[in-house]
């Protein structure tokens, strides 16, 4: 039996794979370079204009964490108005309508409001302190935040991004190539324990070695591919970056998805067999567990280094393995990565199972 063997380069979890930082090159021929910024703590005001009641943020500020992990968004009051509010709210450029209020307060009561809200508090270490803790990070938490002081005068506001640690892995359709629209590719991150990854998380993940050749839909509608290694399959002509295809028609329009996953709970473990796919379920069960998620794989490969040399069968009926020590008897490619052999046949009796519990 002859198996065709996909292989992701993709030197992550601290294994960056060597290579020059050239500027993305949008296709359609627009031409641009993008700039790399970690989270940043920064007034959201006039460059001309000093905050008065806020404290001044410092030069940069990193807030990150794990899904399931507590944060806290850092907002200081220097002086106090005799009436004023405190509302924080989550910046989403994309979304129509409202906006995404998570918690107004004042010097005596707060409130909150929606999903997020429902995790929030005020920190109040000390009395000038409006800080937001946020509890159980989620995978759709990573943004831009605002704490903004009102008093009907003279109000002001900082600005933090949250940024949530983690792995993105492009995925596709059983089916094959391009076979998802927008909602599609939503729902299949969200199938294999992930989200849809923004811009920015996609970056991340080239600048760490993440090169794949088929383009795919992210958070904000928009579509893209990190090329690390130019080749003539994948615009050879071009050099290394992002290429963009730019916002889609999301009803109509069919890629492949970039997903976006953190650390998991619980553990991925392999078991040994040559079992065909209903037999690796039953597999994982009879030891109080259930067939991995492919991001529950990677997330066990990125946050720690799982290296098992042996293909074994998913719950989306794909068969895949880690390798975080590159070797030659283990796909021959010189980068970690987690490897693909796309979807067998079901009922083919040569692989392990991968399992989470």
């Amino acid at each position: 039996m002859t198996e065709r063997l996909y292989l992701l380069n993709y030197a992550g979890g601290g294994r960056v794979t060597p290579f020059i930082m050239n500027c993305a090159v949008i296709l359609l021929l627009i031409s641009r370079c993008f700039t790399w910024s970690s989270a940043l703590y920064t007034p959201e005001r006039a460059a001309s204009k000093k905050l008065k009641y806020l404290l001044e943020p410092p030069v940069s500020a990193d807030v990150t964490g794990q899904r399931g992990d507590n944060v806290t968004l850092p907002c200081i009051l220097r002086t106090k108005p005799s009436h004023y509010k405190v509302k924080w709210t989550k910046i989403e450029p994309e979304k129509v309508g409202p906006e995404n209020i998570i918690m107004i307060s004042n010097a005596h009561a707060f409130k909150p409001y929606g999903h997020l809200g429902q995790r929030a508090s005020l920190r109040k270490a000390h009395a000038m302190d409006a800080s937001l803790h946020l509890s159980r990070l989620e995978l759709e938490d990573e943004g831009t935040y605002r704490c903004e002081l009102v008093n009907g005068i003279e109000d002001e506001s900082v600005t933090i991004t949250l940024r949530i640690e983690g792995v993105v892995f492009p995925y596709q359709s059983k089916d094959g190539r391009y076979r998802f629209n927008y909602q599609e590719a939503k729902e299949a991150c969200a199938a294999q324990d992930g989200t849809l990854a923004t811009y920015n998380q996609l970056y991340r993940a080239w600048t760490e070695g993440l090169d794949w050749c088929n383009a795919g839909w992210l958070h904000d509608g928009t579509v893209h591919y990190p090329i690390i290694h130019p080749r003539p399959v994948c615009g050879g002509e071009l050099p290394s970056g992002i290429r963009s295809y730019g916002p889609k028609d999301k009803n109509n329009d069919r890629f492949d998805a970039f997903c976006f996953t953190s650390q998991t709970s619980g553990s991925v473990f392999y078991i040994a067999g040559a079992f065909s796919f209903e037999q690796a379920g039953h597999t994982c069960k009879n030891q109080g567990a259930e067939m991995a998620l492919i991001g529950q794989l990677y997330a066990a490969w990125h946050f720690h280094n799982f290296d098992q040399c042996d293909a074994g069968w998913l719950k989306d009926g794909s068969v895949r393995f880690p390798i975080s020590n590159p070797r030659e008897r283990c796909g021959g490619i010189p980068e970690a990565g987690v490897r693909s052999f796309g979807f067998p046949d079901k009922n083919t009796h040569v692989y392990g199972v991968y399992c989470y519990r």
